[in-house]
């Protein structure tokens, strides 16, 4: 599915993420997927992107809203190999991707970041 991500450059400072996350719990958001990079960029997709959003704004963060294909996929062995070339075999570049998968457990949730998520997600199927 076609999801919104925000994306907020961060300090690197301790207690960052933790006010942050603490903020958006306060208001009943819940993080589905995060990454954040060396250079205090923050990835996040959230259940109320919206909501989510006006928290930051609220918090004088300068966010970015892109669409991202966000799905869960069976935590098997090439499973994201096959998710990844129907991507790739309709010429779209996958920009980025995270996820995250309990060991063992019988799913992992993705997040893949391309140029164009709607042709992506036709292509994938999902």
């Amino acid at each position: 599915m076609i999801r919104t991500e925000l994306v907020v450059r961060l300090p690197n400072s301790p207690g960052t993420i933790s006010r942050l996350c603490q903020a958006l719990a306060d208001e009943r958001v819940n993080i589905l997927a995060l990454q954040i990079e060396t250079g205090g960029t923050l990835r996040l997709v959230v259940d109320n992107h919206v909501h989510a959003a006006g928290v930051l704004r609220g918090r004088h963060q300068q966010v970015e809203e892109r669409e991202v294909l966000y799905t869960i996929i069976p935590n098997d062995p090439g499973t994201l190999g096959r998710l990844t070339s129907l991507i790739a075999g309709a010429g779209i570049n996958i920009e980025y991707l995270y996820a995250s998968a309990v060991e063992g457990g019988a799913q992992a949730a993705i997040v893949i970041g391309v140029a164009d998520a709607r042709r992506a997600s036709a292509a994938a199927g999902i």
